[in-house]
């Protein structure tokens, strides 16, 4: 063998990080309350990492309270603090949100990736257009 040989295989493990949920944003987030109205303002337990025009789904079992809500999408209309979301629901007339111990939480959870969404009314161009509720991979690799 020859001096200056560099054998590159095979990959080291942290070259080549597993796919972990935290790597990626926007996330999920678990709800603590909700604002029944003609728009709905949505209340997590920690900080949310969502932004204006973010298409989310909320996701709420029906020991929580707000059946009519499960399921529902809607796109964030406003951030009013770091932890809650204004969404384009209109939730009058919903059952109101019951804070339960179930183990299976309501969350709030943005929709799409980056190959959905209409990107242009002509078709594919060379221009790269980024598409509100696109996952980012955040990796630390």
């Amino acid at each position: 063998m020859s001096s200056g040989t560099v054998i590159s295989y095979p990959t080291p493990p942290y070259s080549n990080p597993t796919i972990e949920p935290q790597f990626y944003e926007p996330s999920r987030f678990v709800i603590s309350g909700i604002t029944l109205g003609q728009s709905t303002t949505v209340t997590t337990t920690t900080n949310m990492n969502y932004v204006i025009g973010q298409l989310v789904r909320l996701l709420i079992p029906s020991s929580f309270g707000c059946i009519e809500l499960n399921e529902q999408s809607g796109y964030v209309i406003s951030i009013p603090t770091p932890t809650s979301v204004v969404i384009s629901i209109n939730s009058t007339g919903a059952s109101p949100y019951i804070a339960s111990l179930a183990t299976t939480k309501s969350q709030i959870i943005a929709i799409g990736d980056i190959n959905t969404g209409v990107t242009n009314s002509n078709g594919p161009s060379m221009i790269i257009t980024y598409i509100p509720g696109s996952f980012i991979n955040i990796s630390p690799n």
